[in-house]
């Protein structure tokens, strides 16, 4: 809610939420009685939608602005432009995230990965995503501009020749991660929100104990460094008081059997990064910096890892919300996130996995049904 907003909201407490007081009120001096009425005059107005009693089974609290009616609280990110890290295709949490950012009024760009780059431009261009553009008010959401972006490499010194000369990056060009950068830059001139929805592992379905040097590090490189890199190249063009979020897992802080190729330790990599970066971005530039830790979703990206599904229902049938997970809601809370609503949030995990994390024994455990 904003200052002046704030300002404006009065309360009154229904007189079933005071009485309850008045006895005690009643055997106290009169002095005391006059300060303890001061501090409820000085309350803002509460407006109960029913009486309340010891048979209620309800009420709605409902903040109001002087007498006109209910004062909304919106995610309201109108005037500002984010930038999406690792959008290829319209069913994964990037995606998600974009049209939550657009809803609440952003401007949004998207960086896609180069052999991703032309099949996710044509199914743009020939309406393919129409229908998950939708935005709640019946608009589809409008990419202002996709760049090319393959966020292993910080600049073009570091692309080896092979990859150069692939047939699957030519006819891209500057999707370095400072390419990518100064091109926002000169295109746009400074962004406000940053999102970081990233992932790889080119072993991802070996154990630990199998996993090779160069797939470990491959993993730590794609998923987590990437990140660090992001922020690296884009914190000189972001203006004070923006926010960047990145997109992490469970298995950072749990074992997860089949999440291998070290991508549980690049997780766990990117939650302390995290904090780190949070300090740092904050002292530099007024930057918060968050990262979700999301549930398992279906997506195009996660069927990689091979048994999804099987996580999926594991969290349906564990979790304490027993409710699937839609990426709706990961977007939604990265909107809330990156929103002046959250202005003294930073350097977090914050959980969207219907409380998954906090369960110590499954409930489908032997242990438990034997």
């Amino acid at each position: 809610m904003s200052t002046s907003a704030a300002a404006g909201v009065k309360m009154v407490a229904a007189r079933p939420c005071i009485s309850a007081s008045q006895g005690m009120l009643a055997s106290r001096a009169a002095v005391s009685r006059i300060e303890t009425t001061a501090r409820f005059a000085s309350c803002p107005k509460i407006f109960c939608s029913r009486p309340l009693s010891s048979k209620r089974t309800g009420f709605v609290v409902r903040a109001m602005s002087g007498e006109s009616g209910p004062q909304a609280l919106p995610i309201d990110l109108r005037g500002k432009r984010a930038f999406i890290a690792g959008v290829a295709d319209d069913n994964g949490y990037g995606w998600a995230i974009a049209k939550a950012l657009a809803a609440a009024g952003a401007e949004i760009l998207v960086g896609t990965w180069v052999p991703a780059l032309n099949i996710f431009e044509t199914s743009l261009r020939r309406g393919k995503f129409d229908e998950s553009r939708k935005l709640p008010d019946g608009s589809l959401m409008d990419i202002v501009k996709v760049y090319p972006l393959d966020a292993v490499y910080d600049s073009p010194e570091d692309v080896p020749e092979d990859v150069k000369s692939n047939k699957r990056y030519a006819g891209s060009s500057n999707w370095t991660v400072k390419e990518v950068a100064e091109s926002v830059k000169n295109d746009f001139g400074s962004i406000d929100i940053l999102v970081h929805s990233l992932a790889n592992g080119p072993e991802v379905t070996k154990p630990l104990l199998e996993t090779s040097r160069r797939g470990y590090l491959a993993a730590i490189s794609a998923s987590s460094y990437s990140y660090v890199s992001l922020l690296q190249h884009f914190l000189p063009i972001m203006n004070p008081g923006g926010a960047s979020i990145s997109l992490t897992y469970i298995a950072s802080e749990r074992a997860i059997p089949g999440y291998g190729g070290g991508m549980s330790s690049a997780k766990a990599a990117l939650e302390s990064d995290t904090r780190v970066l949070a300090f740092e971005a904050g002292r530099k530039g007024k930057i918060r910096v968050n990262t979700i830790s999301a549930g398992p979703l279906g997506s195009r990206a996660a069927k990689a890892i091979g048994f999804i599904e099987k996580m999926i229902e594991y969290s349906y049938v564990n979790a304490p919300l027993q409710k699937e997970l839609l990426a709706d809601e990961v977007g939604n809370t990265a909107a809330f996130l990156v929103s002046p609503l959250a202005s003294a949030i930073t350097g977090s995990t914050v959980y969207v996995d219907n409380g998954l994390n906090t369960m110590g024994l499954a409930v489908d455990s032997p242990t438990i049904t034997s």
